[in-house]
Parts: structure tokens; sequence; C-alpha cells
């Protein structure tokens, strides 16, 4: 039965986030809001939905390790597991924007994450703030669209011209949006149940349960968008779906979930001990990557995954406290640099190239 109530919560999460994403997007496009605006905003924000919907049931019924593990996991997850994927599917583009101003808010907005979890606990003042930072996000980004005139689809089904579809009426729109969210909250309830269920069943933490199976359940929106967008040759949208989810994860779905709970989000020990910096470092990661050419490549996307797979099975075993714990950790304390070192080198020789071509159209 706990089984049963996990995959009906998580379908009902896919369905309520495709709903919403649906009439959210229509109903932007119909008054007015540029198709940049809505990719970069509300098919991002939409898909990370289901992150918001089970982090602020867990906050408010008191799960806060279950809350903020989901956060940590989810935006490993988009980086390393959905855009690893999509680029094996297809090598991804990255656009210019998504290079100079997205990943430097993913990461800024990762920075502060770490910054406000430092002293164990993320306040109901320091969860208002980072709702602030992502209102004035989101209008930066409207107020920079209109100057720049910016366009293109979003890559949901169904977009286009607002005037024309079964769903061109505002009041489906508003239809869609509410029902979205009706069965957001609904397959949210049943899955945090589920998932504590799991936890105690397994003798695992719930910390362990928000990481990995909530996780990567809960990405499944992003998962989706990003891998049908590299399928359909719109590799820009796959990676700024999930760079935008990252950020919306951070400032949004961190945020509302600190601020709706009396005391707080607490930060385990081992979270700031590991999680934490590994999705720091999975944010920086994504310079020396996403610099290359802008392009993310197939190996490069093979490198994402066997490290996903990697940090899995570091969880797992040290959920179990496995005797292979220690020998794992060696290992991987050995191989991180190792990776570190690839990609700074590959980002040199890019910018020696850069340079170089740069160097002979000056001459020319």
């Amino acid at each position: 039965m706990t089984v049963f109530m996990f995959l009906l919560g998580l379908v009902l999460l896919v369905a309520g986030a495709e709903l919403m994403v649906r009439g959210a997007s229509r109903l932007a496009l119909s008054i007015g809001i540029s198709p940049l605006v809505v990719g970069l905003t509300v098919v991002a924000f939409g898909t990370s939905a289901p992150e918001l919907a089970v982090s602020l049931q867990s906050a408010v019924s008191g799960r806060a390790d279950l809350a903020l593990g989901n956060v940590v996991g989810s935006n490993i997850c988009n980086i390393l597991l959905i855009l690893g994927a999509s680029a094996l599917i297809a090598p991804l583009v990255v656009a210019r924007q998504v290079v100079r101003q997205e990943v430097p808010v993913m990461i800024g907005a990762t920075v502060l994450m770490f910054a406000l979890a430092a002293d164990g606990n993320v306040g109901r003042a320091e969860g208002l703030l980072l709702l602030g930072l992502l209102l004035a996000y989101t209008v930066f980004l409207i107020r920079q669209s209109r100057r720049q005139h910016g366009g293109g689809d979003t890559g949901l089904p169904g977009d286009g011209a607002a005037s024309s579809g079964w769903d061109r009426h505002p009041a489906v729109q508003l239809l869609l949006i509410g029902a979205g969210l009706g069965l957001l909250v609904l397959g949210a309830t049943w899955l945090v149940d589920a998932a504590v269920s799991f936890a105690q069943y397994l003798g695992v933490s719930e910390l362990v349960i928000g990481l990995t199976i909530v996780a990567v359940g809960t990405s499944f929106p992003e998962a989706a968008t990003s891998i049908i967008a590299a399928l359909r040759g719109q590799r820009d949208i796959a990676v700024g779906n999930a760079i935008g989810s990252n950020v919306f994860n951070i400032l949004g779905v961190l945020g509302a979930s600190s601020a709706a709970s009396a005391t707080g989000i607490t930060v385990a020990p081992s979270m700031l001990a590991f999680d934490l910096p590994l999705m720091l470092a999975v944010a920086f990661a994504c310079v020396p990557i996403f610099f290359t050419g802008n392009l993310i490549a197939r190996w490069e996307g093979a490198l994402f995954l066997g490290l996903y797979a990697a940090y899995m099975g570091y969880v797992l075993l040290a959920a179990q406290q496995h005797d292979a714990l220690r020998s794992y950790t060696a290992v991987m304390v050995a191989a991180l640099p190792l990776v570190a070192l690839t990609l700074a080198v590959v980002a040199w020789r890019e910018w020696r190239l850069r340079r170089h071509g740069a160097a002979i159209d000056h001459r020319h």
C-alpha cells in the first residue's frame, strides 16, 4: 500500500505540474509576456512545483530533513543526472545568456544557501529574504526581455500563438492552473507520507530518503522537459530549464519552506559536511563545462552521470554505515581532484583557443 501511495503521489505530482505549466505559460503569453521569460520562469519554476509542494508539506509537518534533502538532492540531480542524460542523447547547446547570466545567478544562489545554512538553521526571516530575491530576479528577467524583445518557443506542447488552441481562453488557463495546484498538493501529501514510511521500514533517515527517492521523483518534470527538448533539437531549453529550476529550488522552494515553518529549517551536520559542499561544487562545475565551446559534449554528459552514480553510492553506503564506506570514500576523495583538474585543463585549452582566434581576427 505504501508503494502504491508513493507511485500514485508521484503521478499526481507530474500531472499537476504539467497542467500548471500549460495553464500558466498560455496565460503569460496571453497577457503579453514574451516566450523567453515564460521559458526562464514559468517553465523552469513550474517543473519545480513538485519540489515546492513536497518541501512545503514536509516543513509544515515538522520534517525539516525531508524538506531540505529534497532541495539539495533535486539540485544535484538536475545537473548531474538530467543534464548528463540529456547530453548523452545529443550534445547540448548552451546559450550565451545562460553562460553569462543564469549560471552566475545559480552559483550566487547556491553560495547564499550555503552561507545561510552554515549556522545549522535557515530561519523564517532568511526564507523571506530568499523569496524577495526570487521576486527581484523574476522582475529583472521580465524587464530585460522587454528591452531585448526576446522570443522563441518555450518547448512545451501547446505553446505558440496565444490566440489558438483549446486552452486559449483565460478561464480555461486559470482552471488548468487551479487543477494543477490541487493535484500537486494531494500528490505531495501522499508522497511525503509514503517516503516517511519507507524511511522507517528501511531503517534510514528521512534526510537520506529526501536526497534519493524523493529528490529523483520530484525531478521527473525537469527530466521529462529537458530530455524531450533534447530529442526535439531545442537543446538550449534543456539547459535553461535545469539551471532555472535550481535557482527556483533555492530561492523559491527553500525560501517558502523556511518562511512557512515556525522554527525554520534545521540543517543536519551531515548535510553541512558533505551534501551542501557537493551541491556547491556541482554548481561551480558548470562553469568549465558550459564555457567549452558553449556546448555540453557527450563525454561530459557521461562524466556527470558517473559522478551522480558515485554520489548515490556514497549516500546509500553512509546510510547503512557499510563496511565498504571507508574504502569507497578514499576512492572518491582521490578521484574528485582528478575530475576537477580535467575540467580545469579543458577550460584553459578552450580559453587559449578563443584568445588565439580573437588575436587572428584582430590582425585581419
